[in-house]
C-alpha cells in the first residue's frame, strides 16, 4: 500500500463541486487516491513532502498531441505555411521515422508536458512509414511508462495516399486491413479499462483527407464493440471543408455523421469551422472537442468557438497539438492562449475568465477522455 502526505500546501485549488480554494492544508494519498484533505493530518508510514509556499492544482489533461513531431520543430520552410502545404513539406521528413525516433520524441514531449503541469495526456500517432516494423505505438507507450505519466495513446492511421486522391504520399500510409488488424494487437496488449489505469487505447484515423470511408466506418464500429474512444481531426481548416465538399459533396461534420462518427465515445481535434447548427448537433450527441490555440494561430487556421461550445453544453478540453506547429509541449502556454484569444471578437474580455480556463484544462479534459476517476 503506497502512502503519501503533502503538508502545509500554501494554496490548494480543489476543482471540487464548490470550487473551493483552501489555504495551509495537508493532503493524504493512499494507493493513488486522495483519502483526506485537512489540517494537521497524520498518515502512518507515509512519505512526507513539505508543500509550504506551494500552490496545489489538479493535474492538467492534454486531449490532443502528436508526440512524434517533437523532433521536427521550427523547420524553416514551413514557418509561414498553412496546414495542407505544411503537411506536404513535413511528410518529406516524417517518412524517415523509425521506432527509436518515436521513443525519443515521445520522451522529450512527455517530459515537457510534465514540467508544465500535465499528468494525463492523449497522443495521436498516425504516422506508420512502410519501412518500419509498424510497432510504433509500442515505443511511445514505453516512453510514457518510463516517465510515469497517465497515457491515452491513440492508434492512428492514414490509408488514403496520393495515388487514391489523398494528401499524404503512399509510403507513409497503410491499407485498411493492416490497420484494423493492428487495432486488435494494440488493444489486447495495452488497453486497461480499470479505474486509475495508466494506459488506455483509443482509435484515431487521421482526417477526412487521408483515410478511407471504409476505415472510418469499421473503426467506429470496432470501438463501440470494445468500449473504446475514437478521435480524429475535423473542421480544422477551410481547405479541409473545401476538400469534403468537392470530394464527397458534404460538409466535414455531415461526412462524419454519415459514417457514424457522432456520440459520447468521439472527440474531435480543433473544431474551428463548425456552424451554429453543428454546435447544437455536437452538444446533443455529446461529442467532444479538443481546443488547440497555439497550433491554430501558428497555421492561421482560425479560432475555435469555445465560449459558444461551452454555452451549448459541449465537452471541451485543451490540447497542445504537435510540436511542429506549436514549438513546445507547454500546457501552461495553451491555458494562457485560451485565456487571451477568446477576448477578441463578439464575446469580449469576459468570455474566458481564468476559472473557466482552469476547468477546461482539468475537468474538461477529463470529461473528453472519459476519465471520471
Amino acid at each position: 500500500m503506497s502512502r503519501l502526505l503533502v503538508r502545509h500546501i500554501g494554496t490548494l485549488v480543489t476543482m471540487n463541486a464548490e470550487r473551493e480554494v483552501l489555504h495551509d492544508v495537508d493532503v493524504a494519498i493512499v494507493d493513488n487516491r486522495i483519502s483526506a484533505i485537512g489540517e494537521a493530518l497524520e498518515l502512518e508510514g507515509a512519505r512526507v513532502i513539505d508543500g509550504g509556499d506551494c500552490i496545489g492544482l489538479p493535474g492538467f489533461v492534454n486531449v490532443h498531441h502528436h508526440l512524434f513531431q517533437t523532433l521536427t520543430r521550427v523547420v524553416p520552410r514551413v514557418q509561414n505555411a498553412e496546414l495542407f502545404d505544411w503537411l506536404v513539406e513535413n511528410y518529406k521528413i516524417w517518412r524517415h521515422y523509425a521506432a527509436e525516433g518515436i521513443y525519443l520524441s515521445a520522451q522529450v514531449g512527455l517530459a515537457e508536458l510534465l514540467l508544465t503541469g500535465c499528468t494525463t495526456t492523449s497522443d495521436h500517432l498516425y504516422l506508420f512509414p512502410q519501412s518500419t516494423s509498424g510497432e510504433l505505438v509500442d515505443a511511445e507507450i514505453r516512453a510514457a511508462a518510463d516517465l510515469g505519466i497517465r497515457f491515452h495513446p491513440t492508434r492512428g492511421s492514414m490509408s488514403l495516399g496520393e495515388s487514391c486522391g489523398g494528401l499524404p504520399p503512399d509510403v507513409i500510409c497503410q491499407d485498411d486491413e493492416t490497420i484494423l488488424r493492428d487495432y486488435e494487437r494494440v488493444v489486447g496488449l495495452y488497453h486497461d479499462p480499470s479505474p486509475l489505469a495508466m494506459c488506455r487505447i483509443a482509435l484515431a484515423p487521421c482526417a477526412p483527407f487521408n483515410v478511407t470511408q471504409n476505415l472510418l466506418r469499421e473503426t467506429i464500429r470496432y470501438a463501440r464493440q470494445r468500449g473504446l474512444l475514437c478521435h480524429t481531426h475535423l473542421a480544422e481548416t477551410l481547405d479541409e471543408e473545401r476538400y469534403c465538399l468537392e470530394t464527397y459533396g458534404k460538409r466535414p461534420l455531415q461526412f462524419m455523421e454519415d459514417l457514424e462518427w457522432l456520440g459520447p465515445e468521439v472527440w474531435y481535434a480543433h473544431g474551428i469551422h463548425f456552424s451554429d447548427d453543428e454546435l447544437v448537433q455536437l452538444a446533443q450527441t455529446d461529442t467532444g472537442v479538443g481546443h488547440c490555440p497555439a497550433s491554430n494561430l501558428r497555421l492561421g487556421s482560425g479560432i475555435c468557438r469555445v465560449p459558444e461550445m461551452l454555452d451549448a453544453g459541449m465537452r471541451v478540453g485543451i490540447g497542445v497539438d504537435g510540436s511542429s506547429s506549436n514549438d513546445a509541449s507547454n500546457m501552461l502556454r495553451e491555458l494562457q492562449l485560451t485565456l487571451l484569444v477568446h477576448r477578441i471578437g463578439p464575446n469580449g474580455v469576459g468570455a474566458m475568465p481564468a476559472g473557466r480556463v482552469l476547468e477546461l484544462a482539468t475537468l474538461g479534459g477529463a470529461r473528453v477522455l472519459r476519465r471520471e476517476d
